[in-house]
């Protein structure tokens, strides 16, 4: 029988995570946070074991957050050279980013780099989402930097980040009440050459829909004559709740 997800967060996974980082910080004990995790799991869901392993790693980190983030930037491993692979090959570093999440928002620069690098070989889409809270005007220089990366996993991050009602996320308001931020930046990726990146829009133009219809349908109205296969896929897709 395969493993549920939340079982993949168990004393091996602290293993993985402490072998990747001892050789970055000589004062981090695999052991000791690998028993701690073992002893603290069990019947706790995904989010709790999660946290759990987030918190227990954070303690063992230096306690200034910038040299504790530069510790975790080397123990990263490499990008991912995919557009798959952030939750088969790339799942142990959920703790990583849930790290970020919790006990990063004093420093936000140091964590939204932190975000980025994550991202090319995880998913940073739940732990950007308390940043952009924090301080959304600045959290935008980010992610309208990211859309314009190279790298597809960084690309994405910019949309699948800021949209408003992504699925087990806290909602973000700001963009619910005023999407325009995100609208405009979608529109340069509206022809990417990626799926992964052309379904992250759909899904946020799907989610600006549910609060914004006519907005969307005047996104429509402007996108309709770009020759693009791409652009019309994203629409077709991002329109499906309004054309139900």
């Amino acid at each position: 029988m395969a493993k549920k997800l939340k079982e993949w967060f168990d004393r091996d996974c602290a293993l993985r995570i402490g072998a990747a980082i001892e050789p970055n910080y000589d004062n981090f004990d695999t052991e000791k946070y690998a028993d701690e995790v073992d002893e603290g799991v069990n019947g706790l869901e995904l989010k709790d074991r999660v946290y759990l392993m987030a918190k227990a790693l954070r303690d063992q980190l230096p306690d200034d957050y910038s040299k504790a983030g530069e510790v975790l930037e080397y123990s990263l491993g490499s990008p991912l050279e995919t557009e798959e692979g952030m939750f088969i090959k790339g799942y142990w570093l959920m703790p990583i980013a849930r790290l970020v999440e919790e006990f990063g928002l004093e420093n936000f620069d140091i964590s939204m780099r932190l975000n980025e690098k994550i991202t090319m070989r995880h998913t940073s889409e739940y732990s950007v989402r308390p940043y952009i809270e924090r301080d959304t005007a600045k959290a935008l220089q980010y992610m309208n930097n990211w859309a314009q990366s190279q790298n597809v996993h960084v690309r994405r991050l910019a949309v699948e980040g800021g949209r408003p009602r992504l699925p087990w996320a806290k909602q973000l308001n700001t963009f619910i009440n005023n999407p325009e931020p995100m609208l405009k930046l979608i529109e340069p990726l509206k022809e990417d050459t990626s799926k992964y990146v052309r379904k992250s829009i759909a899904n946020l133009i799907n989610d600006v829909s549910k609060d914004h219809p006519d907005r969307i349908r005047q996104l429509a109205e402007d996108w309709k004559n770009v020759d693009s296969s791409s652009t019309c896929w994203i629409l077709k897709h991002g329109m499906r709740t309004l054309n139900r």
